[in-house]
C-alpha cells in the first residue's frame, strides 16, 4: 500500500459528507479570482501537463468550421469488430462477431471494419468466414487493419482473398513521443517505413485486378503529430497509390488519445482539409476517442471542418474511455432534421445485441439508447411533457416539439408509457399523465395536488419508484374504497327527474351503524343526494365536481366536498353516472370523517 493510499484510508471522515479530509483542497484562493468564486487550489499536480497548444502548432487562420452547418450525414464506419473488440476483456468469438456484423449490415452501414487479421487467428478466421460464407452483401465494403510491417500486410491480404470490395487500412505511430519512445526512429525513417508498406500494398492489390481494393492510412495519434509532417506523409501516399475520384484514398486522422478541446481537433482537420493534395481524390476520415469525454463534440466539429467519414463504435465501446459513439452522433443529426442514413428504429434490439456481443451493459443514462433517457421523474419536467403531448394531440403540425424530449421516442421504437415515471421527486402533472394514459382516470386540476401528496408520502416511505400499477392501487385505496365500505354507505337508491328540472333522490343509507330511508331533492343528482345525506345528519357542501366516461362504459366521477371543517376529494366509478357521482361524494365524506 502506498503512503498516499494509507493516509487516505486512515484519514478521519469529514463531518459534512464522509469524505476523507485528504480530498479537501487546502491551497490559496488564486489572486485573480473574483469574490464570488472562493474555489481554492487543489493538491493535484496539474503543472506536470502541457496544453495542446504547447505541443502542436496549428498554422491556421480564417477558420470556416465555426460558421459551417452539417447538412448531410458523413459515411459512418463502425469499428466494433476491430477497435471495439480488442478493448474487451473477453473478445468476441466468431458467433458473436457474426451477430454483430449482421446487425451492422441490417442497420445500413456500407463500410464495416471487420478485424485485425494479422493480430490473431480468431480475427483471421472471422475474416475468412465472411469471405467464404457469402455474408457480405454486394454493396458493403469490408475494412481490414494492418500495421506497416511486410509480413503482417501479406497476412492481411491473405485473409481477404476472394472478397470483391475491400479497404486495407494501414497505420503507423507518427507522434513525436511514439516515434522516440516506441519506434526509436526519426521523422524520415518513419516516412520511409510508410512508403515501403504503401508500395507492398499497391503491388498486392494489383495482383488482384478482379477485386476493388482501396487503401486507408492512419497516422496514429494524429492530434499530437506535427501538421506539416502528417501532410507530407499523406500527400506522398496519395501520389504513390495514384488516388483518383473513382478510386479515392482514405486519410484517417485519429484522435487516438484525446488531449485537447474539440476546437483544436477541428482546426487540425480544417488545416488538412485545405492542404491535402488531390483533395477530390481523398476521403478525409476521423477516428476520435473519448479520453476527455468530448469524443462526440470532436467528431461533429471535425465534420464541420471538412471530414467526410467517421469511424466509431455503437454506444462508444473501445479502449480506455472508448471510441466515439456512432449512436449518439447519428441520432444527433436525426434530432436536427438530417437523415442519419442508418436505421435506429429499434434501439432496444440494437442495444440488446451490442450488450450480448460486448458483454458490457449500456448505461441507463446513455444518450438515446439508455433505459432512462426518455424518462422524467421531476415534477416540473413531467408537467411540461404531459402538456406537450396534449398540445401535440391537438395540432396538425408534423414538426416535433415536446418539452424535454429532443426526439419522439417512437422514432427509435420506444413507447410513451415509460416517458413519465414516478418517485418522491415527481409532481402532480406526471402522476396525472400516468393515470390518464394507463387507466383512463383524468384527474381534475385541484385533485392532482391532493393525490400527489399521497404519492409523495408513499414513495418517501418506500424510497422506490411507483409504477403505473402502483399508482392505480394507491388511487383505488385512497379514493375508491372509502366510498364503498366507509362509515357512511349507500345500501340502495333511485333517482328520477321532477318538475322544472328538479331531481328526486330516494335512498337507504347506513351511517355510523344506523340504517334508514332518506329522500332529497335538488337541481341535479349530486345536489339531491347531498340533500338526502343532510337528512341522515351528514352535512356536505360540494365545492367542485367533474366526471367523464371511458371505454367499456365506465363513468368516473370526482367530488371535492366540505364536511364539517374539513375539505376532501373523493372519486367513484360505476356504469351509471348517478351511482358514480354518489360514490364520489361518499368517498369524500368518509375520508373527511376519518
Amino acid at each position: 500500500m502506498s503512503e498516499l493510499t494509507s493516509e487516505f484510508m486512515s484519514a478521519a471522515p469529514s463531518p459534512m459528507h464522509g469524505f476523507p479530509t485528504i480530498c479537501t483542497p487546502r491551497g490559496p484562493v488564486p489572486e485573480a479570482a473574483p469574490d464570488w468564486n472562493p474555489q481554492r487550489s487543489s493538491s493535484m499536480p496539474s503543472h506536470r501537463y502541457r496544453s495542446a497548444f504547447d505541443r502542436v502548432d496549428i498554422p491556421l487562420t480564417g477558420r470556416s468550421w465555426p460558421q459551417a452547418r452539417i447538412g448531410r450525414a458523413p459515411l459512418w464506419v463502425p469499428v466494433d469488430l476491430r477497435d471495439g473488440n480488442q478493448a474487451l476483456s473477453e473478445p468476441m468469438d466468431t458467433p458473436r462477431k457474426r451477430r454483430m456484423f449482421d446487425l451492422l449490415v441490417a442497420m445500413g452501414f456500407k463500410e464495416i471494419e471487420v478485424g485485425y487479421p494479422s493480430a490473431s487467428r480468431t480475427d483471421f478466421d472471422f475474416v475468412r468466414h465472411l469471405a467464404e460464407s457469402g455474408a457480405v452483401p454486394d454493396d458493403v465494403t469490408v475494412v481490414v487493419f494492418t500495421p506497416a510491417r511486410a509480413e503482417l500486410i501479406e497476412r492481411t491480404f491473405e485473409s481477404v482473398a476472394g472478397m470483391s470490395r475491400v479497404v486495407v487500412h494501414l497505420y503507423i505511430p507518427t507522434a513525436p513521443v511514439w516515434r522516440d519512445v516506441v519506434l526509436g526512429r526519426s521523422r524520415a525513417e518513419v516516412h520511409g517505413v510508410v512508403r515501403d508498406a504503401g508500395r507492398l500494398m499497391d503491388r498486392l492489390a494489383r495482383a488482384r485486378p478482379d477485386a476493388d481494393i482501396r487503401f486507408e492510412f492512419s497516422p496514429e495519434v494524429f492530434i499530437l503529430t506535427e501538421p506539416d509532417y502528417v501532410l507530407e506523409i499523406c500527400n506522398s501516399l496519395t501520389e504513390l497509390w495514384d488516388a483518383s475520384p473513382d478510386r479515392p484514398v482514405i486519410h484517417n486522422l485519429p484522435a487516438t488519445v484525446e488531449i485537447a478541446t474539440p476546437n483544436v481537433y477541428a482546426d487540425q482537420i480544417e488545416y488538412m482539409h485545405r492542404h491535402l493534395d488531390r483533395r477530390e481524390s481523398v476521403i478525409l476520415s476521423v477516428h476520435p476517442h473519448n479520453d476527455r469525454g468530448t469524443g462526440v463534440a470532436c467528431a461533429e466539429l471535425a465534420v464541420l471542418a471538412g471530414a467526410q467519414r467517421v469511424e466509431g463504435c455503437l454506444f462508444g465501446n473501445g479502449e480506455r474511455t472508448g471510441n466515439v459513439d456512432l449512436v449518439t452522433l447519428a441520432l444527433n443529426l436525426h434530432a436536427q432534421g438530417v437523415d442519419p442514413m442508418i436505421d435506429f428504429s429499434d434501439i432496444d434490439e440494437i442495444r440488446r445485441t451490442v450488450e450480448h456481443c460486448n458483454r458490457l451493459p449500456v448505461p441507463p443514462r446513455h444518450p438515446y439508447g439508455g433505459d432512462l433517457v426518455y424518462t422524467a421523474f421531476s415534477g416540473t419536467h413531467q408537467d411540461a411533457i404531459s402538456k406537450g403531448f396534449a398540445h401535440r394531440a391537438g395540432s396538425d403540425s408534423e414538426l416535433w416539439s415536446v418539452p424535454y424530449l429532443p426526439i419522439d421516442p417512437a422514432d427509435v421504437g420506444r413507447t410513451y408509457e415509460a416517458v413519465i415515471r414516478v418517485n418522491s421527486q415527481s409532481g402532480k402533472g406526471g402522476i396525472a399523465h400516468l393515470l390518464r394514459n394507463n387507466h383512463g382516470v383524468d384527474l381534475p386540476a385541484g385533485m392532482r395536488a391532493d393525490f400527489s401528496r399521497t404519492v409523495q408520502e408513499a414513495t418517501d416511505d418506500s424510497g422506490l419508484e411507483a409504477t403505473p400499477e402502483d399508482l392505480w392501487k394507491l388511487f383505488e385505496a385512497t379514493y375508491l374504497t372509502p366510498g364503498r365500505d366507509g362509515s357512511v354507505a349507500l345500501a340502495s337508491w333511485s333517482a328520477e327527474g321532477g318538475p322544472a328540472g328538479e331531481c328526486r333522490f330516494v335512498c337507504t343509507l347506513r351511517a355510523d351503524g344506523r340504517e334508514g330511508d332518506y329522500e332529497g331533492t335538488g337541481g341535479g343528482a349530486v345536489s339531491a343526494f347531498t340533500d338526502a345525506l343532510e337528512g341522515a345528519g351528514v352535512k356536505v357542501t360540494v365545492l367542485d365536481f367533474a366526471e367523464h366516461g371511458a371505454s367499456g362504459g365506465t363513468v368516473t366521477a370526482y367530488a371535492e366536498c366540505r364536511v364539517g371543517d374539513r375539505v376532501c376529494w373523493g372519486a367513484g366509478q360505476d356504469a351509471s353516472g348517478v351511482a358514480a357521482s354518489a360514490a364520489a361524494v361518499l368517498s369524500a365524506v368518509n375520508r373527511a370523517r376519518v
